[in-house]
């Protein structure tokens, strides 16, 4: 499946508040940025994915996030978003925020 350009308005509706969002097809997919920091992904199914390490993995797990590649040998370090932020533009952006943090 390709991205369509209401997927990619999405992700610059979502994180607007974070900075300036840009984008770059990748691999049927996208790579996210945040004033020129990649921090998340939409794969091929427009599923949004966050760039995550260490203590935000724990948080994003303990809120029902699954792991990109999760159950095969493909494995990322990225992770969905919260099953309940899917649906809720302010709680979507403040994970992007988390994921912004964790970079740093």
């Amino acid at each position: 499946m390709s991205l369509s350009e209401s997927d990619i308005a999405f992700v610059h509706d979502v994180f607007a508040p974070l900075g300036t969002i840009t984008t770059r097809r990748m691999m049927g997919g996208l790579s996210i940025y945040c004033d020129g920091r990649i921090f998340a992904m939409l794969d091929s199914r427009a599923v949004p994915y966050l760039k995550a390490s260490g203590a935000f993995v724990d948080r994003l797990a303990r809120a029902g996030a699954r792991q990109f590649g999760a159950g095969t040998d493909r494995t990322m370090g990225y992770w969905t978003l919260p099953p309940d932020a899917l649906d809720d533009f302010d709680s979507a952006c403040d994970w992007g925020r988390q994921a912004l943090a964790a970079l740093k």
